[in-house]
């Protein structure tokens, strides 16, 4: 035999143990190239990737890297017909019907017997995989086939190296040593996940394969670092996984730096399109000020692949227990189901009396969303929390922890042919005071509750269409809307009964006149008619007798002709953009009329529907936009400035307006949200909102009220956002409300001085590979006291990165508390810590 390399083409014979594509006598069959979203041992393994806290990719497929294998079924089984060769190459070809075709090429090529041996650089194709050798055995007797000697398979994105190989073609059973590969994977972008284009590296000392595509691994490690110089690595001495189904690590450590660090004595994990699996996650190990010392641990259930739930404890060494639930579910294409508890069970921290003062509770919420058959939408939104002391103690965030409201919601809407057809039910809780308790000199020892309001509409049904005109050539539109069920109200004065009904009818009338290009004039009217089924008595008492309104609205919008005037800035360079601006100046008044509303006190406050009042009020306003258009591009508004104000030409508001009292009516709060009527008043507070560049790199808008009548800026709000730079942002929110805006003083309410900054600078994203930085800080001028800090710090290299967070939280006598978090951060499989997703201020 030459030293020439022999080429030629087999065929592989329908017989047992063949690979074949399409023949239904072939024991084993082709696996198609691995889907780019796969996985293997773990990475990402949903139990590993759970137990670091992060599901990023809940409809990826798992993926084994073990799949290589089943191919040199088909590429040794090419050797399966090779007789002596002559050192003149030849090829035999088959029908690809019928079969496939391999190409294999080899130094040196005999057979004797039922052994057909080829040596010297054997390179065998097969469709799109390939495999080498230096020496290659193949028995047509036993189906063994044995490979050695440098053997590398390549096949797709994955290649595969091994020392000795041994397979079985007809029972599927293979043993390969030494063995290491990579495996190149395509994911899907995720901002909340640190992305690397490595591919996933692994060494295993050896691997055996069994029928039913069972495979047992030893001594094998994984990462997706550089092998030479890994900074993290999975080992795993024994790990079983069954394609497509579950891959089980036994006695699994996770190393950093080749220190380990996590010992995982068994962990399952999906290996198919099951993509989530059972399991306990990663323990929480972390630090707090107020908590003391925290550990806990979480356990993960997903029996289906449309449902899954997690339930988690901590412990806290100063406090006592947390629990923590999660259940989510989509059994419909059109329907989704999310519900979470967050509870502590608290002992309270120790006073210097000895005492203890619990602050435990729970907090509640369910989403369900559903898109029904003929246009239905059903939207749940419910809310529970037990006190507001236990959310300022226990919140996670400073934001969460300052909100006041629970709001829960259910509807039920349809929206037909310019009607629209709502059931809903509506309950908002707003906390207004916390419980106190004082001690006097005598030692008599006073509690006082916590006060709040309570509003219930439950349940409720809504009627109402758009403007339509009933005849084609006169500009008269029709409209109405109504609605009728029951309300309740309760608060630290009055509690009404539970069902108090109420309905309601408005039907409306709309006639819009053009005068000439220049002046355009809109009319409406309303004819109102309301009824409450409980009402308040001259003492200020719920009172069982009903109540009734039938009032009238009349209303005119003027609007006069825009003023414009257009820039053209042409450079004298052809080659750059040509750059246009035009600069409007809109004028617009409104005068709008409200009578019948002649017992408004007797009405009781269960939403806005009951502070309509008899008002006689005319609304003027200018608006300035300044628009700029580049080329032949879409026009942009660069500045817009819009002032407002209103005049009252009934002060009193139909005798509805209390002297030396807050006042909240809907003439009052339509244009400001801050209550500034305190008796009568014939203008409102001059409002300025003046914008640059909404969603821009440098987006700013300050609100202004300046109060004609005691001749002083009453609400200063600023809120600045700049991005100059694609990584470097600056976000700043600087809020004044003065205190009592009222030249006369007020005995029974007292409005305190507001002003606050916040202020954000960052640099870079969470998932941004290098270093990354944001510091934030609330600050309160009038208490002098820095209410909330944090910074996070983050550096992302090409396989990991690390997370460090300091926050303080500073709630006066119910928190001041300080948080050091960490979190390791790995990529392609996520993060854990007790640095969470959902708490990172990127």
């Amino acid at each position: 035999m030459t030293d020439a390399r022999r080429d030629f083409f087999v065929t592989c014979p329908r017989k047992p143990g063949c690979f074949s594509g399409s023949s239904p006598h072939a024991t084993l069959v082709i696996s198609a190239p691995s889907n780019p979203c796969d996985r293997m041992l773990g990475y990402p393994t949903v139990c590993i990737d759970r137990m670091f806290r992060v599901n990023r990719c809940p409809h990826a497929r798992a993926h084994s890297a073990l799949r290589p294998f089943l191919l040199p079924a088909a590429l040794l089984f090419a050797l399966a017909s090779a007789t002596p060769r002559t050192a003149h190459a030849q090829q035999t070809r088959f029908p690809s019907a019928k079969g496939g075709v391999a190409n294999l090429e080899a130094k040196t090529q005999s057979r004797k017997g039922d052994l057909t041996t080829a040596d010297g650089d054997v390179d065998i194709h097969y469709g799109d995989s390939r495999l080498r050798a230096d020496h290659v055995e193949y028995n047509i007797k036993t189906y063994e086939a044995a490979a050695s000697g440098h053997v590398l398979l390549d096949y797709g994105t994955e290649h595969l190296e091994a020392e000795e190989a041994h397979y079985n073609v007809s029972t599927g059973h293979g043993l390969f040593h030494n063995v290491r590969g990579t495996i190149k994977i395509e994911r899907r972008p995720n901002p909340a996940l640190l992305l690397s284009d490595n591919p996933l590296y692994f060494e295993a000392r050896d691997v055996e394969r069994f029928p039913a595509d069972v495979y047992l691994i030893h001594s094998a490690w994984i990462t997706i670092c550089d092998p030479s110089h890994p900074k993290w690595q999975f080992y795993a001495p024994n790990a079983r996984i069954h394609l497509d189904k579950t891959v089980a690590l036994i006695n699994a450590n996770f190393r950093l730096f080749r220190v380990p660090l996590i010992w995982l004595p068994y962990a399952t994990a999906p290996a198919g399109r099951r993509v989530r699996a059972s399991g306990v996650l990663i323990p929480d190990i972390g630090q707090s000020s107020r908590k003391g010392f925290i550990i806990g641990d979480a356990f993960y259930l997903a029996p289906t692949s449309w449902m899954d739930a997690t339930l988690g404890l901590q412990y806290m060494s100063r406090r006592g227990y947390l629990e923590r639930g999660t259940f989510r579910a989509k059994p419909f294409e059109n329907t989704s189901i999310e519900y979470t508890y967050f509870g502590v069970d608290d002992r309270g921290l120790l006073n210097p009396d000895g005492t203890r003062s619990p602050q435990g509770g729970e907090q509640q919420r369910l989403e369900i969303q559903s898109q029904l058959p003929g246009g239905w939408r059903f939207v749940t939104d419910f809310n529970h929390l037990s006190s507001l002391t236990f959310r300022l103690a226990f919140a996670d965030s400073y934001g969460e922890a300052i909100n006041s409201e629970v709001r829960s919601a259910i509807f039920l809407t349809n929206h037909f042919g310019g009607f629209s057809l709502n059931f809903a039910g509506l309950d908002d809780k707003s906390f207004l005071t916390l419980p106190t308790t004082t001690t006097s000199p005598t030692g008599v020892v006073t509690t006082v509750p916590a006060t709040s309001v309570t509003l219930r509409n439950l349940p409720e049904a809504r009627l109402g269409s758009v403007e339509q005109a009933p005849w084609k050539n006169a500009p008269v539109y029709f409209g109405f809307d109504a609605f009728a069920g029951v309300v309740y109200r309760s608060d630290q004065m009055n509690q009404t009964s539970n069902f108090v009904d109420r309905f309601e009818f408005a039907p409306r009338v709309t006639i819009p006149i053009h005068l000439g290009y220049w002046l355009g004039l809109t009319t409406s009217a309303a004819f109102r008619t309301t009824s409450y089924g409980q009402s308040l008595d001259p003492a200020g008492n719920i009172s069982v007798a009903s109540i009734k309104r039938n009032t009238g609205e009349f209303t005119v919008e003027l609007r006069p002709p825009t003023f414009e005037r257009f820039f053209d800035r042409t450079s004298l360079k052809k080659d750059q953009t040509r750059h246009r601006y035009k600069h409007t100046i809109e004028p617009a008044l409104t005068y709008r009329y409200v009578t019948g509303v002649n017992r408004f006190a007797d009405f009781i406050h269960f939403d806005s529907d009951a502070t309509l009042t008899n008002t006689s009020e005319l609304e003027y306003g200018i608006t300035q936009r300044l628009f700029r258009k580049d080329g032949d591009g879409q026009p942009q508004e660069l500045i817009s400035w819009r002032i407002v104000q209103k005049h009252y030409f009934d002060p009193t508001f139909g005798g509805a307006i209390i002297d030396g009292q807050r006042n909240v009516f809907q003439a009052l709060d339509s244009i400001s949200p801050f209550a500034f009527a305190f008796g009568p008043r014939n203008w409102s507070p001059i409002l300025s909102d003046f914008k640059i560049t909404p969603g821009g790199p440098y987006d700013l808008e300050q609100i202004l009220q300046y109060d004609t009548q005691i001749q002083r800026l009453v609400t200063i709000g600023t809120l600045l956002k700049v991005k100059p730079y694609r990584e470097f942002f600056v976000t700043t929110a600087f809020f004044r409300l003065n205190d009592n805006p009222s030249p006369v003083p007020i005995t029974n309410f007292q409005q305190p001085l507001a002003n606050q900054i916040r202020a954000l600078v960052g640099y870079g994203s969470e998932t941004r590979k290098g270093l990354n930085l944001i510091t934030g800080v609330g600050y309160d001028f009038e208490n002098k006291t820095l209410q909330n800090q944090l910074v996070q710090f983050s550096y992302n290299g090409n396989c990991c990165g690390l997370a460090v967070e300091y926050r303080r939280i500073n709630l006066g006598q119910v928190r001041a508390e300080n948080q050091f978090r960490i979190a390791f951060i790995i990529a392609n499989i996520g993060t854990f810590g007790n640095l969470r997703h959902q708490e990172k201020i990127f």
